[in-house]
C-alpha cells in the first residue's frame, strides 16, 4: 500500500510540474470584432457597448467618450479604481495618453459571452515567469460588465491591489 501511495505521489508531482512547462499558450481569435455581435438585439446592444469600452476607451484611451458607454454611477469592483464614471476617467487619463481609435480592435480577444445584462470579455495576458524572469507565460484575464440601458453600470475583473512603490533611500 505504501509503495502505491509513493508511486501515486511521484506521478502526481511529475504531472503537476510538467503542466507548468507544457502549458498551451492563451491566444486570441483572428477576428475579435466578430465576437461582439449577437442576433439577439438586447445582447447585441450590450456586446457593442463592451466592444467600444474595449476599443475606444481601454485600447485607444479616448475617455472623453466615456459618457456614451458608462453610466455616471459606474460601480467599480477593481480595488485600484474608485466607483463612478468621473473617477474611472481620471484614473485612466492619468496613466495613458490617447492614440487614434483603430477601425478594428487590435486587442487580442479569447471569448465574449453575453447573458441577460452581463457581458464577459476574456483576453490573453502575458506575464513574467516568477521561476525564470527571462521568460514569460500566458494566462487569461477577464472583464465583466453589467449593462443598464446600453451603458456599463458595473464592472468586475481579476485585479488585485497594486504594490506600493519602493521607498527611495535618502
Amino acid at each position: 500500500m505504501k509503495t502505491r501511495l509513493l508511486l501515486f505521489a511521484l506521478l502526481a508531482t511529475s504531472c503537476i510540474g510538467g503542466a507548468a512547462v507544457s502549458q498551451e499558450a492563451v491566444t486570441g481569435v483572428a477576428d475579435p470584432d466578430s465576437l461582439f455581435t449577437s442576433p439577439d438585439p438586447h445582447l447585441n446592444t450590450n456586446k457593442q457597448a463592451a466592444y467600444h469600452i474595449m476599443k475606444d476607451l481601454l485600447e485607444a484611451n479616448h475617455w472623453e467618450l466615456a459618457d456614451k458607454w458608462l453610466t455616471a454611477q459606474y460601480h467599480q469592483h477593481n480595488p485600484n479604481v474608485a466607483s463612478g464614471r468621473d473617477p474611472v476617467v481620471k484614473f485612466f487619463m492619468s496613466i495613458r495618453k490617447p492614440s487614434p481609435v483603430p477601425e478594428h480592435m487590435k486587442t487580442k480577444i479569447v471569448a465574449v459571452v453575453a447573458e441577460g445584462d452581463l457581458v464577459i470579455v476574456v483576453t490573453p495576458r502575458e506575464l513574467p515567469n516568477p521561476k525564470d524572469p527571462s521568460t514569460t507565460y500566458t494566462t487569461s484575464w477577464f472583464d465583466m460588465w453589467r449593462f443598464k440601458d446600453g451603458k456599463a453600470d458595473e464592472h468586475w475583473d481579476g485585479a488585485t491591489l497594486a504594490p506600493q512603490p519602493a521607498a527611495k533611500a535618502n
